[in-house]
């Protein structure tokens, strides 16, 4: 399966309704995502955009808005508390804000979580 590059639009759209958060961007595979508390809480993958709910907001939003799938970077690894946002939602500029918003509030709720340690490797 070969990887497509993230629509150059996408990677703005995220950065200018997230640059009001508190939040840390990195990058994954080439594909900017953000952290809060060293959770990843959105991003972008390929031509995705993702991003994670609590499972009551998840069931919720998949009943209510057509097109939200789980998300599944690779074939049969589905990342559980993850959703794809369709382009039709996310450019609806108060469906992001809700679903942004259930996101934010899910992550910040999490305790914080330590950043893992590199083991050095053996000479």
């Amino acid at each position: 399966m070969a990887w497509k590059k993230a629509p150059e639009e996408l990677v703005q759209f995220l950065a200018e309704n997230l640059k009001d958060v508190e939040c840390e961007s990195r990058k994954m595979f080439g594909y900017p995502v953000y952290f809060m508390n060293n959770h990843m809480f959105i991003g972008v993958h390929q031509e995705d955009l993702f991003l994670r709910l609590a499972a009551e907001d998840k069931e919720k939003v998949q009943a209510n808005y057509q097109g939200i799938k789980p998300f599944e970077p690779m074939p049969g690894r589905i990342m559980k508390e993850y959703v794809v946002i369709p382009t039709h939602l996310y450019t609806n500029p108060e469906i992001f804000k809700e679903l942004l918003t259930k996101s934010i509030h899910y992550v910040s709720s999490l305790p914080p979580k330590q950043k893992k340690m590199m083991k050095k490797k053996k000479k």
